[in-house]
């Protein structure tokens, strides 16, 4: 009996696991049917999705970057083709690094090549195509082309380089491309067009290039390739096309912007010729100048040394962001807001006997001049008439007169790094410096800024821009650089919109007045031996300016000066003086008076624009040496030195 109960009992047990098996059973089974419906059916949309793209890659297509040209249709920038060496790593069969080895016993592989080639490898998937040398000689293609059986993976293509034919001429103008950098990068992928920039390795660092980017870029095309397990791809799908960049035209006569920068010569300075009626920019001059090609593939160590520590500073844009003291280039435009304020009439007469006493400190002017009214105080450049008025109408009122003519204030100008420059007030300096007894505006700081000495500070770019305003009769415009963009399908020319023109609401005949004093400076004037036999009429000022403050009881004495020490040589101008084409201000740093250096500088500028003259072998020299007033020798017709459409140096 007691074995029978035993036996029931076993019996009993072995039901119960039996059924907790089954049911662990059935669980799992129940857990693995969920799987499956959650898999093929909950999800089935994002894992077909997951499973294509694993089965499929998209490889950018890079469109061609669009052209830069100047106003006459001359390239100003541009691409070729060239031959590349290229590692598609999926492909190779082997250790990259045991390929590259082998490929340098074919072509030359340097260290730099490598460098680059593990960067880009870096932000690179395995079955994209990298370079690992650019710009083979057709030696080096035939010479790896006869070997390519052994390098499976190794393919030699043709890409496109970006170049500038003309080199150093217009550099800070059409400025450069160069390698995307890391922060670039992180600004592109945060922004809307990360996509747009998928295989792009260069984008516009300075200059048209940079502030055009997203014209001259284009929109990048797609191919969407099948690969295998392992990368590899087995045949193209689809294929978008890029679209390749507009071009763009420039306002810039490259033919002009040569011939400045050929007439500074070694000397620095910067130079802005701008078309008075509409805000065109016609030469563009800083100087010295670069080789933009330098930027391209990455600049080598030693030219980048070569080009930052130099004194002479050649990558900073003079015309843009160097800032300098007017000088007696100032006092035109203070004689307008002399009559336009009413603190003088045309006919006062202000006694120069060659200095003025204020707060018992004599401000010198080096010669007197007798009675002198507003006309004869520009012809003359008389720094008496000029301390007093300045004196007369204060810091803010001469602020709040030249600001709308743009001096000390952002243009506008379409290329970026552009310098504000300093037009002081009593607001300026206290929001300047810290200390309270730095902060006080003191009235004997007024009286230089009537000459366009003391905190005065402004681009040559301000100073051209106000002076085509002059010439306009009081119309301000906004200097621009780019005139149109090339649509590359239709090859059409589309005008880039502008603001529209400004009147600044000054008086004709005030305005009449200060261009006729100006035309005198040229007849009767400082500069009238400069402007000596001109086929036209113009109107100028030339300025000297202090490149460093001399000591109340020093005298300048250029001699005993470093030459980066001595003073700067200025010159404004507008041409033809009864219906302006072209303003002009340029600066010739540390080379002194303005009528020796400057004025030449722009008299051939003009000359070239207005009358199709070139100067002569002779004339040239001699402007570079600082050694010209008017033209010598036979002057060259403009059209015969000119560079045509598609032509380089």
């Amino acid at each position: 009996m007691t074995e029978l109960r035993n036996v029931e009992a076993e019996l009993t047990r072995f039901r119960v696991r039996l059924a907790v098996v089954a049911l662990v059973v059935l669980a799992c089974f129940a857990l693995l049917g969920w799987r499956l419906y959650t898999l093929q059916v909950l999800r089935h949309d994002e894992l077909a999705e997951r499973a294509e793209t694993n089965r499929t890659a998209v490889v950018p297509i890079v469109p061609n970057r669009g052209e830069i040209l100047d106003r006459n249709g001359v390239v100003l920038a541009t691409n070729y083709k060239a031959y590349t060496l290229e590692i598609t790593p999926s492909r190779t069969g082997r250790p990259l690094d045991e390929v590259i080895d082998a490929i340098g016993q074919v072509v030359e592989i340097t260290p730099r090549d490598r460098r680059r080639f593990k960067r880009l490898q870096e932000d690179s998937r395995s079955f994209e195509s990298l370079p690992i040398r650019t710009r083979l000689s057709d030696e080096e293609v035939a010479r790896f082309a006869a070997r390519r059986y052994r390098f499976p993976g190794v393919e030699i293509k043709a890409r496109l380089f970006r170049t500038y034919p003309l080199g150093e001429t217009g550099a800070h103008v059409v400025g450069y491309i160069g390698r995307i950098n890391q922060k670039e990068k992180e600004r592109i992928e945060d922004s809307d067009d990360a996509a747009n920039y998928r295989g792009t390795d260069h984008i516009g660092k300075l200059g048209v290039e940079a502030s055009y980017e997203p014209v001259l870029h284009g929109t990048t095309g797609v191919e969407q390739m099948e690969t295998s397990a392992g990368g590899r791809a087995v045949r193209r799908l689809a294929s978008h096309p890029a679209t390749p960049g507009d071009s763009v035209r420039l306002t810039i006569d490259i033919n002009l912007q040569k011939l400045v920068e050929e007439l500074y010569g070694e000397r620095r300075g910067a130079l802005v010729a701008i078309d008075p009626a509409n805000g065109e920019v016609l030469a563009f001059v800083s100087k010295p100048t670069f080789d933009p090609n330098l930027f391209v593939e990455g600049i080598d160590q030693e030219s980048w040394a070569e080009l930052n520590e130099s004194i002479d500073k050649p990558l900073l844009n003079r015309a843009l962001r160097g800032t300098y003291p007017p000088g007696s280039t100032y006092k035109p435009f203070m004689g307008l807001a002399a009559l336009e304020t009413g603190r003088r009439a045309p006919g006062t007469i202000v006694m120069d006997g060659g200095s003025w006493t204020f707060g018992g400190h004599t401000f010198r002017s080096g010669h007197a001049l007798g009675p002198v009214d507003l006309y004869r105080s520009i012809v003359k450049s008389s720094n008496v008439y000029y301390y007093q008025l300045a004196n007369d109408m204060g810091v803010n009122a001469i602020h709040d007169f030249m600001k709308p003519l743009g001096f000390g204030q952002i243009t506008g100008i379409d290329i970026p790094g552009e310098t504000r420059g300093i037009l002081p007030s009593t607001e300026w300096k206290r929001t300047t410096y810290r200390r309270p007894e730095q902060q006080k505006w003191y009235a004997g700081e007024t009286i230089s800024l009537g000459i366009g000495q003391g905190y005065n500070n402004f681009t040559m770019l301000q100073l051209a821009g106000a002076t085509a305003t002059l010439a306009a009769g009081g119309v301000r415009h906004v200097p621009h650089l780019v005139q149109a963009r090339q649509d590359p399908l239709t090859q059409q020319f589309q005008a880039v919109p502008r603001p529209p023109a400004q009147p600044l609401g000054y008086a004709p005949q005030n305005v009449a007045l200060v261009r006729r004093a100006m035309v005198g400076v040229t007849q009767e004037g400082t500069s009238r031996g400069v402007f000596a036999g001109a086929p036209y009429l113009s109107g100028g000022k030339t300025g000297t300016a202090q490149a460093v403050t001399i000591g109340q009881k020093g005298r300048y004495n250029a001699a005993k000066l470093a030459e980066h020490q001595r003073d700067h040589s200025l010159y404004i101008a507008f041409a033809p003086a009864d219906a302006p084409r072209i303003a002009v201000a340029a600066i010739v740093e540390n080379a002194g008076f303005g009528a020796a250096h400057a004025a030449p500088l722009v008299r051939r500028a003009m000359d070239y624009w207005l009358a199709g003259l070139y100067p002569s072998e002779q004339d040239l020299k001699a402007v570079q040496r600082g050694q010209a007033s008017a033209p010598i020798g036979t002057p060259r017709q403009a059209a015969e030195m000119a560079l045509q459409r598609g032509t380089a140096p």
